[in-house]
This record gives C-alpha cells, sequence and structure tokens, in this order.
C-alpha cells in the first residue's frame, strides 16, 4: 500500500472533539506535573505569578506535549489502520493533511508562547519540539530505538519541562543544583518508559522496532529499567543531603526503599505487571520529585 492511500481525503474541517482526542490529554498530566516541579523547586511565590504558571501550564501540556501526540499519530497511521482504525486519522475523522497543519499550527503557536517566557524557555521549548518531530518522523525516528527513544520521551517528559517550570519563575537560567536534580530524574524516567513498551512487545517486534524488552528479553529490559529508576533516584538523594535538604533526602528514600519491594514483584512477571508497577511504583517516583522540588524550593 502506498503511503498516499492511508491518508483519507477530508471532505471538511475536522470536528473538535477528534483533534482533542488526537492530542490525547491523558498524556498531558505527566509534563504538567514535572513543570510543577519546576515551579516549586524555583522557590519563588506562586501567587504572585499565577499568569506565568497559567501560561506555562498550557505550553508543556496541550501544546507542546499535545502536538507530539498529533505528529506521533500521523506518522503511525499506517500501524494505526490495522490495531487502532478507529482513531481520527485513519478514521478519516481527521482527514487529508489536517493532522500535519495541526502539528505545524501546535507547534508555531508553542515557539510563540515561549518567545513571551523568555530566553531560556524558548530554548527548551526548540528542543522539545526538535524532539516531538524526530521521535516519529523519519529520517531519525528515534522510536525505533529501545535506547534513544526513551531517553528523549524521558527527557521532555520530565526534564525540559521541570527545566521550564523552574526558568519561568526566576527569570532566567536556574540554579545549577536544580539542572542536576532534573537531569537526574530524567535519566531515571528512562526505565519509567521502557516499562511502558512491555505492552507492545509482541507488535514492536513484529514492526522491527527494537525496544529493550525485545533486544534484551522482558525480564533483562525489567531489571535495567528497575536499576535504571534506583540508581538515579539514589543519586538524588546524596545530592540533596549533601546541599542540606536533608527532608527531602529523607522523604525520597523513604519512597525508594517502597519502590524497591515493590520492584521485587515486578521482575518476577514484568509483561504482566508493568501496568500494576506504573500505577504504585512509579506514583512513589513523581511524589518523590514533588519532594525533592519542595526542598529545593524551600518549602522542606
Amino acid at each position: 500500500m502506498s503511503d498516499s492511500a492511508l491518508i483519507r481525503p477530508a471532505a471538511h474541517p475536522p470536528a473538535l472533539a477528534d483533534v482533542l482526542r488526537l492530542t490525547k490529554p491523558v498524556t498531558w498530566f505527566p509534563p504538567m506535573w514535572a513543570f510543577m516541579c519546576g515551579v516549586v523547586s524555583s522557590g519563588v511565590s506562586i501567587p504572585q505569578n499565577w499568569l506565568f504558571l497559567a501560561l506555562g501550564i498550557l505550553l508543556t501540556g496541550p501544546l507542546v506535549c499535545g502536538t507530539s501526540q498529533v505528529i506521533n499519530d500521523w506518522y503511525d497511521r499506517d500501524v494505526d489502520a490495522i490495531n487502532e482504525p478507529d482513531r481520527p486519522i485513519p478514521s478519516g475523522r481527521v482527514g487529508g493533511y489536517w493532522p500535519v497543519w495541526i502539528a505545524l499550527a501546535g507547534a508555531a503557536i508553542s515557539l510563540l508562547l515561549a518567545v513571551s517566557l523568555g530566553m531560556w524557555v524558548l530554548v527548551a521549548t526548540l528542543i522539545a519540539l526538535f524532539f516531538a518531530w524526530s521521535y516519529s518522523a523519519p529520517p531519525l525516528r528515534f522510536k525505533r530505538s529501545g535506547w534513544l527513544g526513551p531517553a528523549v520521551c524521558a527527557l521532555s517528559y520530565e526534564g525540559l519541562t521541570w527545566f521550564t517550570g523552574a526558568s519561568i519563575m526566576v527569570g532566567g537560567l536556574p540554579s545549577p543544583v536544580i539542572i542536576a536534580v532534573l537531569l537526574l530524574y530524567s535519566l531515571g524516567a528512562h526505565g519509567i518508559m521502557t516499562l511502558n513498551d512491555f505492552k507492545a512487545v509482541e507488535g514492536d517486534r513484529a514492526m522491527g522496532l527494537k525496544s529493550l524488552p525485545v533486544t534484551m528479553g522482558v525480564r533483562g529490559a525489567a531489571l535495567f529499567a528497575c536499576a535504571t529508576m534506583t540508581l538515579a533516584q539514589v543519586a538524588v538523594i546524596i545530592l540533596l543531603a549533601d546541599s542540606q535538604y536533608s527532608v527531602s533526602a529523607l522523604i525520597v528514600g523513604l519512597f525508594l526503599v517502597i519502590q524497591i519491594v515493590l520492584m521485587v514483584r515486578l521482575v518476577r512477571d514484568p509483561a504482566r505487571h508493568a501496568p500494576w508497577y506504573n500505577a504504585t511504583g512509579v506514583s512513589l517516583y513523581v511524589l518523590g520529585m514533588l519532594a525533592s522540588a519542595m526542598g529545593l524550593g524551600g518549602y522542606l
């Protein structure tokens, strides 16, 4: 089947509900959470800067993350036509080249908003949009790699959004310790993204996508993911303790102990228990992010 044959003609502009579904609002929460961690870590008064807060949430969630979802669906439309034919693009509800125009408009609006929020926010947004396109689009198509794909997602969802939140509030470059903490959490989030690949092992293998569960085996990938998440948090604890944020270090440490207990069950049957761990262990991971941010911002 030719590429053009997979593009359903557009008889009319898409409905707003279908455009919204294309942007997958459920995916907006992780970057918005990390953005809020950045805001809290800055230590700057939130009520006095509520407008920057609202604009940052709009930027990191609906705009940049939403745009990335549209891009991904466009370049995966051939696979979705087989596996999820009711999706907006393969079903024809968002037909023709409307997805491309929507993604380009989302990128343009994101950049215009980022310009108004400062140079470092613009830099972070440019990197995030580059990752959004290169993750799904050839020739780079980072999602084909079990190493680069999760790394790009982790840095985009956790690191760049945290950086954006802190940068907006301080009006410039965040402190070195904030940057170090957000990079460590981004590194650990590589493991979270790897766990997300367990649900599509057979499909990835059939499509030639070299996710870590495909290349390392399910158990090997689970052990790697657990080690990555654990070591990153250990480094965060050490950094916080060394920087005199002892309460935050203690809280993150307690959360990590519970996660390790949960990991024991995860590695016994990773394919079966990955969704359960995402709801339990990963929740503790992101709560640890908030605890770290609260320490850095002087709330603990």
